[in-house]
């Protein structure tokens, strides 16, 4: 196998696979033959995404793969596809890519985990490392044309929407930022096409994974020096959502430059905290989120990492929000009766119980909560001991 490193930048991979024969048309032609017979691989996504200590892919399978998934975002909502061809130019174009075109997809069920980027661009040409006589780049019209493809089933011309249950057939991957891609590995070759195909429309996306910042990010410096909280095992930290729908509770923002500016990926970031220490980028969509909120909010989107690096993979996770709603307050409510009831938007938080305001052996009540009026409700059995309780916020 030949290898070509490119210069890293923005989303771009930096590894390329070269050398097939096949064309894409022969490829979509034996497909259902190819999976019936067992020669195209149904891929899991904790397979196709797990990593070694450093965060660097450790996926060495054989393509033609699939992966079936919910798709998490629509088309057009991460990337700008405009048709923009971009000659190299003698360099002035360099790493100016054009029309790009991104969605992730999540994993089902308990027996998988994680989910994975689907990503092209339009002018591979202007990579350095690529040729840069125009054939690996799309001119506008067949640009156009890729988009259409990828953005509607082929079989019957359904337009995607995220909710959305999908099959992707890869004939090729990049492993950049800390995620193992699918795409075309920077080439126009029909070859390396993947495909996205309708299994069900409308299946709904997942309930988001709710977690506080807490979760994936540390208030102290790793040994890799960085706050991110990796684990290559996938267990827990940013590894364990990545490429997930998650929603953040709590959050504030502490910078809003990005905030509502419809224009390019690397401008629309912004910097938000849990109050804590703690601070964390969030990417903004292609559309509108209404004005920048100036209170508490949680944040529901796509859990990404983008490291910018092509060999650490240990850190740089980010939220692709795609909603906020307005943090509930973090009230507990007693009645004048033994009950208990605080917002069931909290779901990362349990009551706990102790003999003192300032004890310090806090325990968790073991009542279960029922959903009251959308309040959780918990209804305690009196006793002669004086109790005092408490909200707490957990991983």
């Amino acid at each position: 196998m030949n290898v070509t490193f490119t210069a890293s930048m923005g989303q771009v991979p930096v590894l390329r696979r070269a050398g097939r024969s096949l064309s894409s048309t022969l490829l979509a032609g034996f497909c259902g033959l190819l999976l019936a017979a067992g020669l195209i691989h149904a891929e899991s996504f904790s397979n196709f995404e797990a990593v070694d200590a450093n965060g660097f892919s450790t996926w060495s399978g054989n393509y033609p793969i699939t992966l079936v998934g919910v798709l998490l975002t629509d088309p057009g909502e991460m990337l700008d596809s405009t048709p923009n061809f971009l000659p190299w130019n003698s360099g002035a174009n360099a790493f100016n890519l054009g029309g790009q075109w991104q969605v992730f997809v999540q994993a089902l069920g308990d027996s998988d985990r994680g989910g994975v980027e689907c990503w092209m661009a339009q002018d591979y040409g202007n990579l350095p490392g690529e040729p840069h006589d125009g054939s690996d780049s799309y001119d506008n019209p067949t640009w156009t044309s890729e988009v259409n493809r990828v953005s509607h089933d082929p079989g019957t011309g359904y337009a995607f929407h995220k909710g959305d249950l999908v099959m992707i057939t890869a004939h090729g991957s990049l492993f950049y930022g800390g995620m193992q891609n699918v795409n075309e590995e920077h080439s126009t070759d029909p070859a390396y096409d993947f495909t996205i195909s309708l299994v069900s429309s409308n299946f709904g996306l997942p309930a988001p994974q709710v977690i506080s910042l807490s979760s994936v990010i540390s208030t102290n410096l790793s040994a890799t020096g960085h706050y991110d909280i990796f684990d290559p095992l996938r267990q827990t930290g940013g590894e364990f959502y990545q490429g997930m729908r998650v929603r953040i509770n709590g959050l504030t923002l502490v910078t809003t430059a990005g905030w509502n500016t419809n224009s390019d990926w690397n401008s629309r970031y912004c910097t938000a905290t849990d109050g804590e220490g703690r601070q964390f980028p969030l990417i903004h969509p292609l559309y509108d989120l209404g004005p920048a909120p100036i209170n508490p909010f949680d944040a529901t989107g796509v859990f990404l990492q983008e490291s910018g690096s092509g060999t650490d993979g240990t850190f740089g996770y980010e939220l692709f929000v795609q909603e906020i709603t307005a943090s509930s307050s973090v009230v507990l409510n007693l009645a004048n009766q033994p009950v208990i009831t605080w917002p069931a938007s909290l779901a990362n938080y349990e009551v706990q119980s102790c003999d003192s305001p300032n004890g310090t052996n806090w325990t968790a009540v073991t009542n279960s909560p029922a959903l009251v009026n959308g309040q959780n409700t918990i209804v305690l059995t009196p006793g002669g001991a004086q109790k005092f309780f408490r909200l707490h916020r957990v991983q």
